[in-house]
């Protein structure tokens, strides 16, 4: 136990990290051995461009944490998705985990150039529940951790959804605003996917 939460900072510090320097350049993965993906530059906004026109306003404390949460969520969706490459029996379970660290690493290291940008602090580990789920979901394997995998992201996405709306509405900083915004419906797409693959797979 003591060994997978060491791992779980290890991941947090390295994704928070790489995140940072390299938030002026192209964006590709979080971590050295997140899966290789092509490069999707239709959509992607230059980090400098969100931040240019409020880099000397001070973010309030609310979205702030946001913010950080945001991080919290993206980090641990990128280590669960390689478990689910790692220790998925279903194909579609694997596919699924592959979309998350390509997606959740993508959203991360835009999130990490504003947060770097607007100066807000970070925690140095990763948030105490997300820590457990994957402390968890690292002890199954096959079709245990299948079920409990999509049970787990069902759950996620469905409170991430619900978080985003919220947040599109409420949020002061233009910048995160517009990243909530933009992310929301990455995240309807993440829960509809799994959804359908809870469907497929029967009874979870």
């Amino acid at each position: 136990m003591k060994g997978v939460r060491t791992i779980i900072v290890v991941l947090f510090t390295v994704c928070a990290l790489q995140a940072c320097n390299h938030a002026a350049k192209n964006y590709n993965s979080t971590s050295p051995d997140s899966p290789k993906v092509e490069e999707d530059t239709s959509d992607d906004d230059d980090a400098s461009s969100d931040t240019s026109t409020t880099l000397n306003l001070a973010v309030d404390k609310e979205d702030s944490q946001f913010a950080v949460d945001a991080v919290n969520k993206c980090v641990a969706e990128i280590t669960l998705g390689k478990l689910a490459i790692q220790k998925g029996k279903s194909k579609m379970v694997k596919n699924f985990g592959t979309m998350m660290v390509k997606d959740h690493g993508k959203a991360n290291d835009k999130l990490m150039a504003l947060i770097k940008a607007k100066k807000i602090a970070l925690p140095s580990t990763p948030d105490t529940l997300q820590q457990k789920m994957i402390q968890d979901l690292s002890q199954k394997s096959g079709n245990d951790f299948d079920k409990a995998y999509i049970k787990a992201m069902i759950e996620d996405h469905q409170g991430d959804v619900t978080i985003f709306t919220e947040k599109t509405k409420k949020l002061q900083d233009p910048d995160l605003k517009a990243f909530a915004i933009k992310t929301l419906p990455v995240l309807q797409k993440h829960l509809d996917a799994i959804n359908a693959i809870h469907d497929s797979m029967g009874d979870n």
